[in-house]
């Protein structure tokens, strides 16, 4: 897609907030109990104020991508939006404000009186936006569902079976088309919930009867202006649903996304092709330490031994401006941190890189901390981690985030972000893979296939314990390993901390031996809480 094609948008006002919602729900808004409720966390870990502004953001996203539609007579999509769960004086699922109703209220006030409709196609009910535009008789609002939530009046919802797949959905979407009325402009909320093994939707479509559903109410629309929202989306696949309504919208409708694609992989290669070298490596500053003062500062006490670059390469200001321009710090920042600062040192095992940040209170902790060190494995050079560990020592435990065995605070939701930049880390450097030896079942690699223990029995130990008891979920498989539960052939086991590796290259031979062991064991669940006896 063209650059010139994206629109950054601009909060929506608080005129247009009221025009749909109540002053005293508003009001309520400004206070973090309210915005906890309804993203069901803890109101002192939200940062009203950044919150606040993305549902802003998005609600501009919504109006002024319903302007544009009008004037271009066509399609515009939105990457965040679709606040279905939003009634004039309570939020709820994630959806503190109507941005649906917002725009069409402002549109109204602007003089726009044509025919509106609304296509919910996110896998839960549009219970808000029928009560927000209950006294607009120009809104028609149609849905697919796959929660049945009793009568929304307003909106004509059909209630599909659970695990509904791509042909009855499809069915179901023509026959919600025909009973549409002719549009002068329409919202579509394109839901990334419907796809089989969802956790919150309960619906069973496939990625291309994702993409089928799209293309099926574009062509419904025509030249109808319309503006596509993402709406919901709780599996590791629901970017591909956005991402194909894109493709969709773009008018490449078949085009297929790679097996392999990853929406991070992207967002960090452009970031990456931006990043001035010798910001990173601060070797400009290098060329400017004549006649050995550094090392002079050594001799004489002024200056302590030690490494000025982490594995030779980055400065402590160049990881502070690669953890910006990868928008780490931003995201740290919404976590209530500030006053960054990092420390490059030298341990008995290899090389430490810490990251502290102050509270809200001024109190400094320590967010992140690696030990790393190059070394080789099967003759090839590796970046092996010693230690990893992302800290929110501002956070706490509690039934939503239960503590993990081996934390003392909870962590800071980074890890995809951190395991990107050790990849290219490892790459910069000349290093062909990544080594760790993972403490505990969580801290493993389960989600990369490309990552394997190097002893191939312990491999197959490992294939054989995702494949018995992986469907219960990470945490809790890990929980079940520290308190003795689990049983390996009917005998307690315990986790088995050895090397895996990721080769960059993608090599992951499945040797015999890996095979046959993964086949020759069974791992259960016992009952009940047991104290650890192995």
């Amino acid at each position: 897609m063209p650059q010139e094609s994206v629109r950054v948008p601009t909060p929506v006002g608080y005129a247009d907030l009221a025009r749909v919602h109540t002053d005293a729900y508003l009001m309520r808004l400004t206070d973090g109990s309210a915005l906890a409720e309804i993203f069901s966390a803890d109101a002192y870990e939200l940062q009203v104020e950044s919150v606040m502004t993305s549902i802003r953001l998005a609600c501009g996203a919504t109006l002024q991508g319903a302007r544009r539609a009008m004037v271009e007579l066509g399609p515009v999509l939105t990457t965040l939006g679709g606040f279905h769960h939003a009634f004039p004086d309570k939020g709820g699922g994630l959806c503190p404000v109507n941005d649906i109703a917002v725009a069409i209220a402002a549109l109204r006030a602007e003089g726009f009186s044509g025919q509106v409709v609304v296509l919910d196609l996110d896998a839960h009910p549009p219970d808000g936006t029928a009560a927000c535009l209950r006294n607009d008789e120009r809104v028609w609002i149609g849905s697919l569902s796959g929660s049945d939530w009793g009568p929304v009046e307003g909106a004509d919802e059909t209630v599909l079976p659970e695990g509904c797949d791509d042909d009855t959905y499809l069915l179901a979407l023509r026959g919600l088309l025909s009973r549409a009325p002719r549009a002068h402009l329409a919202f579509v909320i394109a839901g990334g919930d419907v796809l089989a093994g969802d956790r919150f939707g309960r619906l069973g479509l496939t990625i291309d009867g994702a993409r089928r559903r799209d293309l099926t109410v574009l062509r419904a629309l025509g030249a109808t202006p319309s503006v596509w929202m993402p709406g919901g989306g709780y599996s590791a696949e629901s970017w591909r649903v956005l991402a194909g309504t894109g493709l969709a919208l773009a008018g490449y409708g078949r085009r297929e996304i790679p097996a392999d694609a990853a929406p991070e992989d992207l967002q960090f290669d452009r970031i990456a092709r931006a990043l001035d070298r010798s910001r990173l490596t601060g070797r400009q500053e290098d060329e400017q330490d004549w006649f050995g003062a550094r090392e002079l500062e050594v001799e004489l006490g002024v200056r302590r031994p030690g490494p000025t670059r982490l594995l030779g390469t980055y400065t402590t200001e160049g990881l502070r401006y690669a953890m910006d321009s990868y928008g780490l710090l931003a995201q740290l920042e919404r976590l209530g941190y500030a006053d960054f600062r990092f420390g490059i040192d030298k341990v008995p095992v290899g090389e430490r890189m810490r990251a502290w940040g102050r509270d809200e209170r001024g109190v400094e902790h320590l967010l992140a901390e690696v030990v790393v060190e190059r070394r080789e494995l099967d003759e090839r050079p590796v970046l092996f981690v010693h230690w990893l560990t992302l800290r929110h020592p501002a956070g706490t435990f509690g039934d939503a985030r239960p503590r993990l065995p081996g934390q003392e605070v909870p962590g800071l939701g980074l890890a995809p972000e951190a395991t990107e930049l050790l990849e290219r880390t490892a790459r910069r450097i000349g290093a062909e893979g990544i080594a760790m030896v993972p403490s505990f079942y969580h801290t493993a690699w389960p989600s990369n296939a490309h990552v394997r223990f190097v002893d191939d029995a312990r491999e197959g130990r490992y294939e054989a314990l995702v494949r018995d008891l992986g469907h219960l979920g990470r945490a809790e498989v890990s929980r079940a390993l520290e308190t003795g539960r689990v049983r390996l052939d009917g005998e307690p086991y315990a986790w088995e901390a050895t090397e895996m590796v990721y080769w960059l290259d993608g090599r992951s031979e499945s040797e015999p031996e890996v095979t046959a062991e993964r086949d020759r064991v069974r791992f259960t669940l016992a009952e009940g809480p047991l104290e650890r006896d192995v």
